[in-house]
């Protein structure tokens, strides 16, 4: 029995060899030996199972997964057992960073976000010679020629890639988090955002406002109705050709209104890397791992990264005391000059495994075939189709009357009106979370904007001033709507003083910016972002006119002809009847039906905006890079929910 056994080792692990390289017969370092297969060694020491080995060996046919990531991800052995296995194969040792750290010297000739990048850390010198850890012993010749010629001969050790990094962060944590800072070029960001000149520009503004008022107080009143009508009718308009777009898709395409086109089969299925930034959260964690081991994916496939910062040791306490799975990670996040949700993503970036990247919010819920579906996609398209962006929804929508408003504006806008700026051939201004990235294109942009509290609205622009396209995606997560007042006001006004700062780093250059989008998307930057922001800042001029119903005196009724007065009224009829139509259209699934009685009061929601408004504008004054934190974890899942589905 046991000499058939070792023909079944001997024959898989051949497929194995053929199957990764990872015992390829390539020049070797001074100090390597023609290795054993590492599925050999394993079994002979007893630490593998010749059945494990063979299911293994057929999980690599199919999968772009390292062998050692396979046998860890399923349990077949120990993380100890690996690296001792791996050390005897390329006849070194296991090194121990614990107790000996790197040469900070050494790190820092190569680059610490280098060293992240490649998997390795140079450790000691030793002679003439410096030895290097590696992770991954099988690239070790392929990386070697990248060290500086000063290293001289290069020899290896072998460590986990948690130890490496650790060991890494903790010797250059603040050049790292410097680096996560500055990702993305000086003229795409905000982080040189001049408070001292943008007071005086709104200080113009306003004095400019004053004197027209103090001249002519009705020209003033009309001047900035007449802005708030052409921005509430150009917004209107954007409505009604999404949801045209919509109803004709629907109507005249037998699959549901996103594409599904499909391609070739996929060969191997690809490490796709998951980025879950967390920040104060007591509640969440024991939720988050079960809401994320829903996810159908191979989880030697899955790197799930929960991104912590350093001071935030609520939360690190919480993880700490949670049995995450081999696939979950947590990354800590160094103290650093700005403490946001896109600097710690960018911290993070770096150490992730996958060609794909997601983000996720800690309360999400994603569809347990998402992955697969992202997977599918990219693989359909061309690499210009750099970035998926899926549907949200919620999962306490029936709370209260917030949570069911909040429900229907994002049934509107991730169902119907994003859908319409895709084929409008619009940017898309993008989520925050439920978004994939072919990792070489947001490494090419430089990540997000660490200084942008809307870094996803930023990164859809940036992406297609870089020529990138982005797809909506037939997929649902569900997370928690944010359904109490004041806690919705700080959010929005967060994301509304994001939306300002995105426009203004982007309309530093307008001639730059038409030139890179086109004529037709620049016009598509204005609607969505400056005609958005001025409707919610202007609503209360156009809400004065509720007077003339009452009975009330305006002071623009007498100087208005009828005809203007009945076209006004006409404009404003048509705007609130359009809301209310896109909206029942967006509820129209089975699973939103019972919202169709709460879309009108919508007209009572939506002023919530304007108090947002008010509070995100000073903050661009006062505190611009402050990051407003929504609490999460108040409300669970329903007890009969299983995971997000498409409705």
């Amino acid at each position: 029995m046991a000499r058939s056994n070792l023909r079944l080792v001997h024959s898989v692990d051949i497929l194995a060899e053929e199957a990764s390289g990872e015992t390829g017969a390539a020049a070797a370092p001074a100090n390597f030996r023609r290795p054993a297969l590492l599925g050999e060694i394993l079994v002979e020491r007893g630490a593998l199972s010749p059945q494990d080995l063979a299911r293994a060996v057929a999980l690599q046919a199919r999968e772009e997964a390292r062998f050692g990531d396979i046998l860890l991800a399923n349990g077949m052995v120990t993380q100890q057992e690996l690296y001792e296995a791996l050390a005897f194969q390329y006849d070194t040792m296991v090194a121990d960073l614990g107790a000996e750290p790197p040469d900070v010297r050494l790190i820092d000739r190569l680059g610490a976000d280098t060293c992240i990048r490649l998997g390795v850390v140079p450790w000691k010198r030793v002679g003439g010679a410096t030895v290097v850890i590696c992770s991954r012993p099988d690239e070790f010749d392929r990386l070697r020629q990248q060290m500086p010629a000063e290293f001289g001969e290069v020899r290896l050790a072998v460590a986990p890639e948690e130890d490496i990094q650790h060991a890494l962060v903790a010797a250059r944590h603040r050049s790292l988090a410097r680096k996560a800072e500055t990702r993305v070029e000086a003229s795409h960001s905000c982080r040189e955002w001049n408070r001292g000149r943008i007071g005086r520009v709104a200080a113009s503004i306003l004095l400019t406002l004053l004197a027209i008022f103090t001249v002519s107080p009705l020209f003033g009143l009309a001047l900035l109705t007449a802005w708030a009508v052409l921005t509430l009718a150009l917004n209107s308009a954007l409505k009604l050709a999404a949801a045209a777009m919509y109803l004709y898709r629907r109507k005249h395409q037998k699959v549901a209104f996103f594409s599904k086109r499909h391609g070739p089969a996929i060969d191997k299925l690809p490490t796709v890397s998951i980025l879950v930034p967390l920040f104060r959260e007591r509640e969440i964690a024991g939720r988050l791992v079960r809401r994320l081991e829903a996810l159908d994916y191979p989880r030697e496939l899955l790197d799930i990264c929960l991104v912590v910062e350093e001071d935030d040791t609520l939360t690190r306490a919480t993880l700490a005391a949670a049995d995450l799975p081999r696939w979950m990670r947590q990354i800590t996040v160094p103290r650093g000059a700005v403490q946001t949700k896109p600097r710690a993503l960018n911290f993070a970036l770096d150490f992730c495994r996958g060609s794909i990247i997601g983000v996720y919010d800690a309360e999400d819920a994603p569809a347990p075939d998402q992955i697969h579906r992202v997977v599918r996609r990219f693989h359909e398209r061309g690499r210009d189709v750099a970035c998926l962006q899926g549907i949200l929804d919620f999962y306490n929508s029936r709370t209260n009357w917030m949570s069911r408003c909040f429900t229907v504006e994002y049934a509107t806008w991730f169902r119907v009106v994003l859908p319409g700026l895709e084929q409008l051939g619009f940017v898309i201004p993008l989520g925050g979370t439920t978004l994939f990235f072919r990792r070489e294109a947001l490494e090419e942009l430089g990540g997000w904007d660490a200084h942008n509290v809307t870094e996803d609205a930023d990164l859809g622009v940036r992406l297609a001033r870089k020529g990138y396209r982005t797809e909506l995606l037939d997929t649902v997560t569900e997370e928690e709507a944010n359904c109490r007042p004041w806690p919705w006001i700080k959010q929005r006004s967060r994301w509304l003083k994001g939306y300002a700062m995105t426009y203004g780093v982007h309309m530093r250059n307008p001639r730059r910016l038409l030139r890179e989008i086109g004529a037709w998307r620049f016009l598509g930057v204005q609607i969505t972002f400056f005609c958005s922001l001025s409707q919610v800042a202007l609503a209360p001029f156009l809400w004065s006119f509720w007077a003339l119903p009452l009975g009330l005196p305006h002071p623009l009724a007498g100087l208005m002809p009828q005809a203007m007065m009945v076209a006004l009224t006409a404009t404003f009829l048509l705007a609130e009847l359009i809301t209310i139509a896109v909206g029942m259209v967006a509820v129209s699934a089975p699973k939103h039906r019972f919202l169709r009685i709460w879309v009108p009061s919508l007209h009572f929601y939506f002023p919530l905006a304007t108090l947002a408004a008010a509070k995100g504008f000073w903050e661009i004054l006062t505190r611009p890079f402050y990051w407003d934190k929504t609490a999460h974890g108040l409300f669970d899942l329903p007890a009969a929910a299983s995971g997000a589905a498409d409705s």
